[in-house]
């Protein structure tokens, strides 16, 4: 198989297109284009880190300032010949493009540290000033050279426009004699032929202007007419123009010349920026399908927690929930068996990691979340599909028979193979024994890998053999409809009389097919159906049972909140109740003080030292502590009674009172309160 076969059977060829369409120029769709499987580990971590690190300054808004871009090989084959010269076009393409290498390098360079992989590749990056200044002067933003050019371009072009002028003039005055003499037709203005200034003249006035016919109508009844007046200064203009190509060519000969030097330079800037558009193409699209870079090793690994298939992502968005797969190959258990119902997602299991794995030994990132491993295989085997050959007379059966004689020859102990419905496609008695040799042969060499299948020998084998394990893609036995989540460590039941029943087999129909069947294969799937069914049960209930621990979280925290929010009222209340006796006996101690003194200096008599004593006693009350009042309420409290705390602001409502004790909701906390701690709430 080729490896476009296998990037075809996987969907890569999908990843490409994805990647073509982020690409700003052909040079970094060139480098899409000769994406390919590597093995060696430090390419592939270069790869991944310029990725990750293009990934993380596009996800802070930091872009590369790159813009469309033409493939400059052309110019440079052009350029590289002594005494060829580029078009103004041309070069200020060049020159356009050439602006993006110097604003990317610079931009690179201020962001080294935070992107050192992507730092490195701006060593070799030279900013070539000289010749982007001589190309910015002389070469305006239409790709025109520029009048100030040289003081040669400027004296031609400044006579040739006091000559088009004056031509023009004489031109438009012979244009109005026609149209008032009602030669010409009417509203007929002088235009240009064959790169002179010429008049329109109806046909059978022709011979009345003395000129020159230089073309007709498509109709014949208007001719085109350099008249003589004009003829002279037609061919002044030609001249100037002539002189002016020249000086043109010129100066072009000479920016090429420029060029021509500067192109080892030029090469290294313009692989740079191919290389630069073809990071961030990978960056973009691997921020489109939640990429990461995983945990990198440089052997085979295979420990991927919610890995998603990239096309399907796409496929399904805003339609249905895409479940991911979780999967752990290791060194002890290399192989995954498979199996399930028909169209429970085994196939795209299989693709799944088929095409992740392909992606991440191309340099991209992949749809994993973070926790994943993944490592590196020597090779990627594929038995995918209906792979049918006319031309080599080959029959399915016998096309999965030569893919896995190929497997079992050249797969080695860092080797990937993937085999979808396995055994299938004969006598299911022969290709399960078949089948399952193949396995043994694969295991035997410690080859990596995954397959599908229905075959009950096979679901036993990897049962009671070492290095490879079950796995089921499990199903709603209630509903007979696919989840698409992989289990492993127990093989699948493929549902098949279930599903007959559903579909509405008769009942004396599958009486017969469980006879047919036997009651030892039956058993086995009524066994494995009970151990699904289990499985499922203990799924909900963890479920629930991770249900009924958030919410006892949540009320933890709502009740520590509100025990917080309590003991800060407390603080409040009893730091002002401090502060106001602080200042009561204050303002005691000054009136007592005042008091004194004022009996001294009066020498007060006994009215009025009655009176102080008065004023002192009201003093006195004021300083004692007060002694709280037992307030008892009229009527005694009942359920559904508004309530709060004694000295706390929270409202609650009774929900039962036994006894003493009293069960209030505060929001969404429900506490046990001793009722005398309780007073009506007037909330």
């Amino acid at each position: 198989m080729t490896a476009a076969d296998v990037e075809a059977r996987l969907g890569f060829d999908q990843i490409r297109q994805k990647l073509n369409f982020y690409c700003l120029g052909d040079p970094g769709r060139g480098r899409v284009a000769s994406l390919t499987l590597n093995t060696d580990h430090t390419t592939l971590t270069v790869l991944h880190q310029q990725t990750h690190e293009a990934l993380g300054l596009i996800s802070r808004g930091e872009v590369p300032p790159l813009r469309t871009y033409d493939d400059p090989q052309p110019w440079f084959q052009v350029a590289a010949i002594e005494g060829n010269f580029l078009e103004s076009t041309d070069l200020m393409h060049l020159r356009q493009a050439w602006q993006s290498v110097i604003e990317t390098r610079q931009f690179l360079v201020k962001w080294k540290d935070d992107a050192p992989a992507l730092g490195r590749l701006t060593l070799p990056v030279t900013e070539a000033r000289a010749l982007y200044q001589a190309l910015n002067q002389q070469i305006d933003e239409e790709g025109r050279i520029k009048d100030n050019a040289t003081p040669e371009l400027m004296r031609i072009r400044r006579r040739l426009r006091d000559e088009q002028s004056k031509v023009r003039r004489v031109a438009e005055a012979l244009m109005r004699q026609a149209r008032d003499a009602g030669w010409a037709p009417e509203g007929a203005m002088p235009t240009i032929r064959d790169g002179r200034l010429v008049i329109p003249v109806l046909a059978e006035h022709k011979r009345k202007i003395r000129g020159y016919v230089m073309d007709q109508s498509a109709t014949g009844q208007t001719i085109y007419l350099e008249p003589g007046e004009v003829m002279e200064a037609n061919n002044d203009l030609r001249d100037l123009e002539l002189e002016e190509r020249q000086e043109v060519v010129r100066i072009l000969r000479e920016l090429t010349s420029r060029v021509r030097v500067h192109l080892p330079e030029l090469e290294i800037g313009y692989s740079f920026l191919g290389e630069i558009d073809f990071i961030q193409a990978k960056a973009r699209y691997a921020r489109e399908i939640e990429a990461i870079l995983p945990v990198c090793k440089s052997e085979p690994a295979l420990n991927w927690v919610n890995a998603r298939h990239p096309i399907l992502l796409q496929t399904l968005k805003g339609k249905r929930t895409l479940i991911p797969l979780t999967i752990d190959l290791h060194p002890e258990e290399r192989f995954l068996l498979v199996s399930g119902p028909n169209a429970g997602g085994k196939s795209v299991c299989l693709k799944t990691v088929g095409l992740i794995q392909y992606m991440f030994q191309t340099g991209l990132l992949i749809p994993v979340s973070d926790g994943s491993v993944a490592g590196i295989f020597d090779a990627i085997f594929l038995d995918i599909g209906d792979q049918q050959s006319i031309e080599n007379d080959l029959s399915t059966y016998s096309s999965h028979l030569k893919n896995m004689d190929q497997f079992i020859r050249k797969a080695t102990a860092s080797s990937l193979v993937l085999m979808d419905e396995l055994g299938s496609g004969t006598d299911p008695n022969f290709g399960g024994g078949i089948a399952q040799a193949v396995l043994e042969q694969l295991l035997l060499h410690k080859v990596w890998g995954l397959a599908t299948t229905h075959y009950y020998n096979l679901k036993v084998f990897a049962s009671n053999h070492p290095g490879i394990r079950n796995a089921a893609m499990l199903f709603d036995i209630k509903t007979l409809s696919p989840l698409y989540r992989l289990e492993t460590g127990q093989p699948g039941s493929s549902f098949a009389l279930e599903i007959a029943r559903k579909t509405g087999l008769s009942a004396e129909t599958l009486k017969s097919a469980e006879r047919i069947i036997g009651k030892e294969l039956t058993g086995l799937e009524t066994l494995m159906k009970e151990v699904a069914e289990g499985k499922q049960a203990i799924v909900v209930k963890e479920r629930e049972l991770r249900q009924r621990e958030e919410q006892a979280d949540k009320l933890k925290k709502q009740y520590e909140q509100l025990h917080g929010q309590l003991e800060k009222q407390k603080k409040e209340i009893l730091n002002r109740a401090k502060s106001e006796a602080s200042d009561l006996l204050k303002e005691t101690n000054r009136e007592i003080e005042k008091t004194i003194r004022h009996i001294r200096e009066n020498k007060a008599e006994k009215q009025e030292t009655r009176k102080v004593r008065h004023g002192l006693k009201d003093l006195e009350k004021k300083v004692k502590p007060v002694t709280p009042a037992v307030i008892k309420s009229q009527e005694p409290l009942v359920e559904g009674d508004k309530v709060r705390m004694t000295g706390g602001e929270v409202t609650g409502t009774i929900l039962a009172i036994r006894g003493k004790t009293a069960t209030v909701q505060f929001g969404d906390l429900r506490s046990s309160v001793k009722v005398e701690r309780l007073v009506r709430s007037d909330l």
